[in-house]
């Protein structure tokens, strides 16, 4: 059984995603603070977590940021409807997929099943399936991008990005193709997800002293591609 952490400030948000994940045999662990659900991380372990961004004291921003410092764990932001900088600003600081407020229950079972049907996937992977491209190799075991003596630890999202591109170099993928393999579901979630992961991960290897500008390219009008 899989153990979903749930941090949200209002009682009645905890109950009512408890409520629709219980029946799906998702074991619900419930913190009402961010402070509390990271120290509860630190000595449990958990699959998944759905975090609330407006939280008083540590905001669900900050949160994530500081969860990042640590776990690679899968994270759905909530967000209020229509609020498109808080779902670019959430992609930005670590989150995998966010659901926007008010949602189903079909729409947030969908988006936790996908998540957690990836990250079994990645956690399956052989060695010998360790991609090496232009002297990058991802390790799906660590989650980790190496190159030459340097080791740089991506998010479940960053990982799956990258291990699809660089799976069929040169290849361009449309937007809705990386949608498609990466979330595993594409009618409910904004296309522009996908370039905020990409400017994202682009500008978190940069920061390392990746030497991507020629590899992780840009396709105007189209997509992405990973060129050796």
């Amino acid at each position: 059984m899989n153990t979903i952490l749930l941090i949200d400030d209002e009682t009645k948000m905890l109950n009512l995603l408890e409520l629709y994940l219980a029946p799906h045999d998702y074991s619900c662990v419930k913190k009402n603070n961010g402070y509390d659900a990271i120290q509860y991380m630190k000595n449990h372990p958990v699959d998944l977590i759905i975090l609330d961004i407006m939280m008083p004291e540590l905001n669900g921003f900050h949160t994530c940021e500081k969860i990042r410092k640590f776990s690679t764990v899968p994270i759905i932001m909530l967000t209020a409807r229509g609020e498109k900088d808080d779902i670019v600003k959430g992609l930005n600081v670590g989150a995998d997929d966010y659901i926007t407020k008010p949602f189903d229950e079909d729409e947030l079972v969908a988006r936790v099943n996908a998540l957690l049907r990836r990250k079994t996937c990645y956690e399956q992977l052989e060695d010998s399936e360790q991609l090496t491209r232009g002297g990058f190799t991802l390790d799906g075991h660590t989650y980790t991008l190496k190159y030459e003596n340097q080791i740089l630890s991506l998010t479940l999202k960053e990982y799956n990005i990258l291990h699809s591109l660089m799976k069929n170099t040169d290849r361009v993928y449309t937007r809705e193709q990386l949608l498609l393999m990466v979330w595993d579901i594409n009618s409910k979630t904004d296309i522009r997800t996908v370039d905020s992961h990409i400017r994202n991960l682009r500008d978190k290897l940069k920061k390392a002293g990746f030497p991507i500008e020629n590899h992780l390219k840009t396709i105007w009008g189209i997509g992405y591609q990973w060129k050796i």
